[in-house]
């Protein structure tokens, strides 16, 4: 008695129903997609902020970034969008485990806004 506790699957891909197997293919095929699309904007994103900054339109964002820091009383830095139209940064920081979002303006790196 070689399987007395198992009982083998013999289960092949052809027996499964082909919505079932559309699905599956679908699910994958979006998930390969969206964070492509995702990286893509974020590209003509840092290419806005770069072209603006190169023009004189804004500060460097390192500079921004410094500024903001120190006003966050040791929150951790996630991560920023930029507003080309208006020339805005939007950084997010975490402290115990609450989102900041903090708006600065990119021609002065001054603060004009924060959310919790």
């Amino acid at each position: 008695m070689p399987h007395a506790y198992a009982m083998p699957m013999n289960m092949k891909w052809n027996s499964l129903p082909r919505s079932l197997t559309a699905a599956v293919a679908a699910a994958l095929a979006i998930g390969v997609i969206i964070p492509a699309a995702d990286a893509g904007n974020r590209r003509d994103e840092q290419d806005a902020a770069r072209r603006a900054m190169l023009d004189g339109q804004v500060m460097p964002f390192a500079m921004i970034k410094r500024r903001v820091d120190a006003t966050m009383g040791g929150a951790t830095y996630v991560g920023s969008e930029f507003n080309p139209s208006s020339n805005r940064y939007r950084l997010k920081y975490v402290k115990d485990g609450k989102v900041m979002w903090v708006d600065a303006d990119g021609r002065t790196g001054d603060i004009i806004g924060m959310a919790r």
